[in-house]
């Protein structure tokens, strides 16, 4: 999945590629899920049942590009590129990448696999790092319907609106929070190159913050 300047990064790295590898979910939270979303959504904070839904399916897709990859004899997956597109009411998460091996990591067994650009991944080896495991953490949260109501008028005027200020605040430092953990129960070192990303679900916001355990 490297352009020119990549392949040169990850050979000059010691990464030999292999196959271009993929893995991809097609998703929906159900009738159920939605009513008790749309329910629950009344009230401001997380929506557990769509944040278990997508952090499900999130995990999934990782599941399968990196078993893309052991087939292949990789022991890595580097490069990873994460997509979630909408259709006809179902979401697809996709996660695009380069199945590789490294004479420095175990070979065979679970590959490890990152998001990092090959630049970054030639930066991080040259310091003495590896990478372990790809993170992520998605949490759902509803600004609710009375909070919505009061940033529908509040944004009327110029200034801050406190009710989305203080709702994003929390919701990202619980995605950040869910990859801490992850990276922590693998026994990584630090998480790299975290990114967080905000998509809107009708009344719904999903945050979710991913990374690089090394």
């Amino acid at each position: 999945s490297a352009d020119g300047q990549e392949l040169y990064c990850q050979l000059d790295s010691g990464f030999e590629p292999l196959k271009f590898v993929f893995g991809n979910v097609a998703y929906s939270v159900g009738a159920a899920g939605g009513i008790i979303g749309s329910l629950k959504s009344m009230a401001r904070g997380e929506i557990k049942e769509f944040s278990d839904v997508f952090n499900h399916t999130r995990h999934l897709a990782l599941q399968r590009i990196v078993a893309d990859a052991a087939q292949s004899g990789a022991n890595a997956v580097v490069g990873i590129e994460t997509r979630t597109m909408r259709f006809q009411g179902v979401h697809e998460m996709l996660m695009l990448g380069s199945a590789a091996r490294h004479p420095k990591l175990p070979p065979g067994g679970h590959p490890v696999s990152s998001d990092l650009t090959s630049e970054e991944m030639w930066n991080l080896v040259n310091m003495g790092y590896m990478p372990l495991k790809l993170v992520l953490g998605t949490a759902v949260y509803s600004l609710g319907v009375m909070g919505g109501i009061m940033a529908m008028f509040k944004g009327l005027a110029r200034g801050e609106v406190p009710e989305l200020t203080s709702l994003i605040y929390d919701a990202r430092e619980h995605a950040i929070g869910l990859i801490r953990d992850e990276a922590a129960a693998i026994g990584a070192d630090d998480v790299v190159g975290i990114k967080t990303h905000i998509t809107e679900h009708g009344p719904l916001l999903e945050f979710m913050a991913i990374g690089t355990a090394v």
